[in-house]
């Protein structure tokens, strides 16, 4: 598998489960499985978007998980039913492992569990950083704790569009964008635009008393 090559999170798995993958293609809005299914693949994005979702009793899309580069919904690994859908956010390139399989080679092959057990520690990290963010209560402290939790040194090219980005922050795409222009205008925020991407760089000034617009506007 060429991939392999370039992904050390294929390089990690057994020679013989790479041989059973299928490549996958999914257009943009396209289901790859649906909530209530029962498991038969782990899924392995290696390009474009796929994202866990759920709809919430008001009908709001609410995202679980991205996936652009990487393993998707490690949890149906031992689950009876997926609990959300799988819909590709672009058009993608994923590769299918058999999951009885991909369960026997975690069982028989130590380096690879131990990779996958590391895998899961970091997804673990990003849940428990998301819950934090999503219980802040003011846009603005979402917006912040997203670029430093994500970035670097307070800077972050935001990979993915804004509108996609409130999703994640659980805003809507009008007070998101409310919020990044009050945070403009107070100094505390600098956007500018790299590689056709918008780029975000926190300031340490702190704006006076504006924590920004609440999340009910």
């Amino acid at each position: 598998m060429k991939q392999a090559a370039v992904l050390p999170a294929l390089a990690a798995l057994p020679a013989r489960l790479r041989a059973q993958a299928v490549p996958i293609a999914a257009a943009a809005g396209e289901t790859v499985f649906r909530r209530g299914a029962r498991p038969a693949r782990m899924f392995f994005v290696l390009e474009g978007e796929v994202r866990l979702v759920r709809i919430s009793p008001g009908g709001a899309e609410i995202v679980l998980q991205r996936s652009s580069s990487g393993f998707l919904a490690e949890a149906s690994l031992e689950a009876a039913r997926y609990h959300c859908d799988a819909i590709a956010a672009a058009g993608s390139r994923l590769l299918a492992f058999p999951i009885g399989p991909f369960r026997d080679a975690l069982h028989r092959d130590e380096g690879f569990r131990t990779f996958w057990i590391a895998r899961l520690a970091r997804e673990v990290r990003v849940l428990r950083s998301q819950n934090e963010r999503l219980s802040l209560r003011s846009a603005a402290e979402r917006v912040e704790h997203y670029i430093e939790a994500e970035g670097e040194q307070g800077r972050l090219a935001l990979p993915r569009s804004r509108k996609a980005w409130a999703a994640e922050l659980g805003l809507t795409h009008e007070v998101l964008y409310r919020t990044l222009a009050g945070l403009r205008r107070s100094g505390r925020l600098a956007i500018t635009e790299s590689g056709g991407r918008a780029v975000l760089t926190l300031t340490r000034i702190k704006p006076q008393a504006q924590a920004g617009p609440s999340l009910k506007e």
